[in-house]
C-alpha cells in the first residue's frame, strides 16, 4: 500500500506542471552533490562564500534541527553542529559572517501534533561551529522571514495564534493568524524594536533586499496551512530608512509559498513552492526574476523537479536549490524528499 501511495504521487507529481511557460534564459541548470539528508522545510543561506542550510521537518511534524555546509570549491557537504533548537520554519539572515535565526515552531510538550510558536533568537558562528541564544523576539510566531540592511535585521510576517487566545498551537482545524508583524533588531546592542507592521499579513514568503530596501515576494496569507491558507502574488517594498512600505510592486507571476529565494546583482530570484485547492496538490518547477529597478518579472527555465521546501542561496554566480518535498504537503502518509541539488547560472548586468 506504502509503494502504490507514493507512486501515485509521483505521478501526480510529474503530471501537473502549474508554472508558466518558460523564456529562454540566461544559463543551463547544472547537477552537483546532493544533499545528504533529504528534507523539506529547509532554510538557506551563503556566508563566507559557502551555503548553510538548516532545518528539515520530519512526519509527524517533527523538527530535525539539521545543519550542513556546502564548499562549492570541493561540491561536497559536510554536516555541522545541529540547530541549539530542533525547530521548524525558522527565518535565517547572514549578517557580518555571522548567521541569525529567529522564531520557528516546535512540537507541543504532549498531546496530537501540532505547531507552537516560539519567540527564540539564535546567532549562528560558521568559522567556530558555536550557536549563541539572543535575546527572545517580541513576538512569538513562526514562518517569518528575515533580512539585515544597514547593520540591523528585520524579522517580518509569519503566523501565529490570535491574541488572547488559549490554544497555545497551530493546527489547520484550529483558527490561527498570519501576521504583518516587523520586529527590528539590533546584533550590538542584542535589542529589539517594533516597526511599521507589513499591510500584507503573510507568511512562508520569499524576501530580498536590494539597495538598501526590503522585498517581501509571495507567501500564504489567511493561516499556515496549505490545505486552510490561499497562495499571495504580492511584491511588498519596505525602507527601513523611513520606516515606511511602498506601494505594491508588480505581481509575481505565479502566486505560491514555501518557496526558495536569492539576491543576485539587483535581481531576487524566487524558486519551487507549493498549490492546494479543492482539485489538486502540486510542487512548482517556477523560476521566476523580479528587478526593483524595472518593477519588472522575468521567468526563466524551469526547475529540473519541482520542490517545495527547499533551500537556496547564492555563491557567486550561482542560485544552489537543494533538496525539498517534490509534492505539495499534507497527503498522508506520504513524504517525498528530494536529495536533488541544482544551480542555475544567473545572468550578469
Amino acid at each position: 500500500m506504502a509503494r502504490s501511495r507514493l507512486l501515485l504521487a509521483l505521478v501526480i507529481v510529474a503530471a501537473v506542471d502549474l508554472s508558466p511557460a518558460a523564456a529562454q534564459g540566461p544559463g543551463p541548470w547544472v547537477k552537483l552533490a546532493p544533499f545528504p539528508e533529504p528534507a523539506e522545510e529547509l532554510y538557506g543561506v551563503a556566508a563566507g562564500g559557502k551555503l548553510y542550510v538548516f532545518g528539515g521537518l520530519a512526519p509527524g511534524w517533527v523538527p530535525r534541527g539539521l545543519v550542513f555546509e556546502y564548499d562549492p570549491a570541493a561540491n561536497a557537504w559536510a554536516k555541522k553542529q545541529p540547530m541549539a533548537l530542533a525547530s521548524h520554519h525558522v527565518a535565517v539572515t547572514e549578517l557580518n559572517g555571522k548567521i541569525y535565526l529567529f522564531g520557528g515552531f516546535v512540537p507541543p510538550r504532549s498531546g496530537p501534533p501540532a505547531w507552537v510558536p516560539i519567540d527564540n533568537a539564535w546567532e549562528y558562528d560558521p568559522a567556530a561551529d558555536t550557536w549563541k541564544a539572543l535575546a527572545p523576539l517580541p513576538t512569538r510566531r513562526g514562518s517569518p522571514v528575515a533580512a539585515a540592511v544597514g547593520g540591523k535585521i528585520y524579522v517580518i510576517g509569519g503566523a501565529s495564534t490570535h491574541p488572547g487566545s488559549a490554544e497555545p498551537s497551530l493546527h489547520p482545524a484550529r483558527p490561527h493568524r498570519a501576521l504583518g508583524t516587523v520586529e527590528e533588531y539590533d546584533p550590538t546592542a542584542n535589542t529589539w524594536r517594533a516597526r511599521s507592521p507589513m499591510p500584507t499579513a503573510c507568511n512562508h514568503a520569499a524576501i530580498g533586499v536590494v539597495n538598501g530596501k526590503i522585498y517581501v515576494i509571495g507567501g500564504r496569507v489567511g493561516a499556515a496551512f496549505i490545505g486552510v491558507a490561499s497562495n499571495t502574488d504580492v511584491v511588498e517594498e519596505y525602507d527601513p530608512a523611513t520606516d515606511q512600505w511602498g506601494a505594491i510592486k508588480a505581481r509575481m507571476p505565479t502566486a505560491r509559498s514555501a518557496v526558495a529565494w536569492g539576491v543576485h546583482r539587483g535581481r531576487i530570484y524566487v524558486a519551487g513552492g507549493e498549490f492546494q485547492d479543492d482539485r489538486l496538490m502540486a510542487a512548482f518547477r517556477a523560476l521566476e526574476a523580479y528587478d526593483p529597478a524595472t518593477n519588472r518579472w522575468t521567468m526563466l527555465p524551469r526547475m529540473p523537479v519541482p520542490r517545495h521546501g527547499l533551500a537556496g542561496g547564492v555563491l557567486g554566480n550561482r542560485l544552489h536549490l537543494v533538496s525539498g518535498d517534490v509534492q505539495s504537503a499534507g497527503i498522508p502518509d506520504v513524504h517525498v524528499h528530494s536529495p536533488s541539488h541544482d544551480a542555475f547560472q544567473l545572468a550578469d548586468r
